[in-house]
């Protein structure tokens, strides 16, 4: 029988381990966000079902459409950070612009809000706005370790 044992052989004399390290590098590279993703993901949810949360469906419809939109749009940016990072960076204004169109979205698009309403809406911008720029900080955290 032979002796697959591998005693006395390094890593770091294998012919491919620079290539080797760079494609480790490059795989965790892109997960520096990690930890916004699924609190985006989870924030477009509530924004999503916030308004039967709420129950202001029947005195805001046009806010009910419009955080149900809203809510999937944040959830699929949230998706997207999760199965494509590298590729989603550069989405990470667009999640600041939602945050700060659901602040002001309250006014714009209802027509005389409750306070719960718009406490709801300004927490909910709050959050996509403060993680969105998260991303903004990881993006050009990235790009400038790829220049």
């Amino acid at each position: 029988m032979s002796n697959l044992s591998h005693t006395g052989r390094d890593m770091a004399t294998h012919p491919d381990v620079s290539e080797m390290r760079d494609r480790y590098a490059r795989m965790l590279g892109g997960r520096d966000v990690a930890l916004v993703d699924a609190p985006v993901f989870l924030i477009g949810l509530y924004c999503a079902i916030s308004p039967w949360v709420l129950h202001f469906t029947a005195t805001q419809p046009t806010l009910v459409a419009h955080n149900l939109i809203m809510g999937i749009a944040i959830a699929a940016l949230g998706l997207g950070f999760t199965v494509m990072p590298q590729r989603m960076y550069g989405l990470s204004w667009a999640i600041c612009a939602i945050g700060a169109w659901m602040i002001a979205s309250t006014w714009v698009v209802g027509s005389g809000p409750g306070l719960g309403v718009i406490l709801n809406n300004v927490i909910i911008g709050g959050l996509t706005l403060l993680l969105g720029l998260v991303c903004v900080g990881a993006s050009m955290k990235i790009g400038r370790k790829t220049v």
